[in-house]
């Protein structure tokens, strides 16, 4: 049988977004060279929003104005994935694979729907019932969104990811058009179950569920790196 490829998990704690987004870009160009193996960022942001590629004919999807923004100290950042407007912040289980879909996995939407997978069980370890909704990206319960994807590929590396509400404030989303669907709500682990498990244990779960689904081997488990 051959071996499944190694996966390397990195905690990292808070990072800014500005370098979050350098590490990956860095990160993809040495995973195309083949010099690391699989890497699985997992973080938290300072409060940041976010615009992919189908959010810049969008800009009324960011519903705070400038100064208002600028009052609370969040940035608005374009972003080379896809999707629409995001909000970033505390509380929230961002993840950033850098993974080489060659040779048998190279179908962007079958990528994003294993990260739905990858959501999914996650949160159903923590009694959460969560899914899909036809038509949209993410994972939902109801018609609340419980996390966004928005992905990047280059030469079948992947980057960006998944941005799960575990204790995010909900109330930070009323500056935007969340994902760019209006009408749809946002929830988290902690409104839907009245408590947030420990970081270091949700970590673990969503690291064990994407190299089950992803058949990768973790070469350790995630640990918080020095910063």
């Amino acid at each position: 049988m051959t071996e499944q490829p190694g996966l390397e998990v990195r905690s990292l704690g808070v990072v800014p977004y500005g370098i979050a987004h350098e590490t990956q870009r860095e990160l993809v160009t040495v995973r195309q060279s083949g010099n690391i193996s699989d890497q699985l960022l997992l973080l938290e942001h300072p409060p940041v929003i976010t615009v992919g590629v189908s959010g810049r004919s969008h800009r009324d999807h960011v519903l705070a104005s400038p100064a208002e923004l600028r009052d609370l100290g969040i940035e608005v950042v374009n972003v080379p994935r896809g999707g629409d407007v995001t909000y970033h912040g505390p509380g929230q289980l961002v993840g950033y694979p850098i993974i080489d879909l060659k040779p048998d996995r190279c179908d962007v939407h079958r990528y994003v729907r294993d990260l739905e997978e990858v959501v999914i069980r996650t949160v159903a370890a923590f009694g959460v019932a969560a899914g899909r909704v036809a038509g949209f990206t993410g994972v939902w319960v109801g018609d609340d969104k419980l996390a966004a994807i928005g992905v990047r590929l280059s030469r079948w590396v992947t980057s960006h990811g998944f941005a799960l509400n575990v204790a995010s404030d909900l109330d930070q989303f009323r500056l935007i058009v969340p994902c760019g669907l209006p009408g749809r709500g946002v929830t988290s682990l902690e409104r839907l179950t009245g408590s947030v498990p420990p970081r270091a244990e949700i970590e673990a779960v969503a690291a064990d569920e994407f190299a089950r689904i992803f058949g990768r081997r973790i070469l350790c488990p995630p640990t918080e790196e020095s910063r």
